[in-house]
């Protein structure tokens, strides 16, 4: 009974002090002084009450801009908009303070974040991927800026796996001209993407159905074609064995090795 009581209790004090302290807020909000304004901010975004300080640092950056505390009035409404998931935003402000205060203490960090934040906005590799070059760009320049930097090892991270998505992006295009046997438009893309990714995970499959490609072209072709073209497909198999010997898709390749050689003995 007691125990029950005492709940009670506390959950009235904490409804009076939300009540209080919403009613606060909304005076805040509504209120003239700037003063009021910046400390009522300031201690919600101490207490992770992003979305609410956010309001009321929407009022109060036009009020400070060209004071001295205008520097970090904007970094705070900068990481507010961050710490709310808002990339967007979040990047455009960051981008904006260091642009303002170079020299500032937190212009690294602000600069680590709005890379962050244009890296965070990156979409599904089968969309445009306008966003991921972005976020890439901004994580380089951040590198290239700050190589000793505490975020470094993350940026480099990031770096890595949106150049994998590109990368994903740009093999699944060479696939799609595959898949649906369109052969030379996907042993063109399929080029396009060796020259281009060297050093991709996805670089021994795109040998393969480079291979199969070929392969599948020239077989398909008209009589006088189709030696010149499958000589071509067994040259494209003799890279991906040098390169994949003991590859994912050796087995694959041999049969279509096997039967390219059927194929150019009866034709012979």
């Amino acid at each position: 009974m007691f125990l029950s009581l005492m709940k009670k209790t506390i959950l009235v004090v904490l409804a009076v002090i939300t009540l209080a302290s919403c009613s606060e807020y909304q005076e805040a909000l509504k209120s003239e002084d700037m003063g009021l304004k910046y400390a009522f901010a300031d201690s919600l975004y101490d207490v992770g009450k992003y979305r609410k300080s956010l309001k009321l640092w929407e009022q109060i950056v036009p009020a400070y801009r060209g004071k001295p505390q205008a520097e970090r009035v904007m970094y705070l409404y900068a990481d507010a908009h961050f710490q709310v998931e808002d990339y967007y935003l979040a990047g455009y402000q960051f981008d904006r303070f260091v642009s303002a205060y170079p020299d500032s203490d937190k212009a690294e960090e602000a600069q680590y974040k709005a890379a962050v934040s244009y890296a965070e906005l990156s979409p599904n590799y089968q969309l445009d991927q306008s966003e991921t070059e972005k976020g890439l760009d901004y994580l380089q320049q951040f590198i290239t800026a700050y190589p000793d930097s505490e975020y470094a090892a993350d940026a480099n991270e990031r770096i890595k796996d949106l150049s994998v998505k590109l990368q994903k992006k740009s093999y699944e295009v060479a696939k799609g001209w595959h898949k649906i046997m369109e052969y030379p438009a996907a042993i063109a893309s399929f080029d396009d993407f060796l020259s281009d990714y060297p050093g991709s995970p996805f670089r021994e499959a795109a040998f393969f159905y480079k291979l199969d490609s070929q392969y599948q072209y020239g077989s398909k072709s008209i009589n006088v074609l189709v030696k010149p073209r499958l000589e071509e497909a067994i040259e494209m198999y003799e890279t991906l064995i040098r390169y994949f010997p003991e590859g994912e898709y050796r087995t694959e390749a041999d049969a279509i090795k096997a039967d390219i050689d059927q194929i150019l003995e009866n034709y012979s």
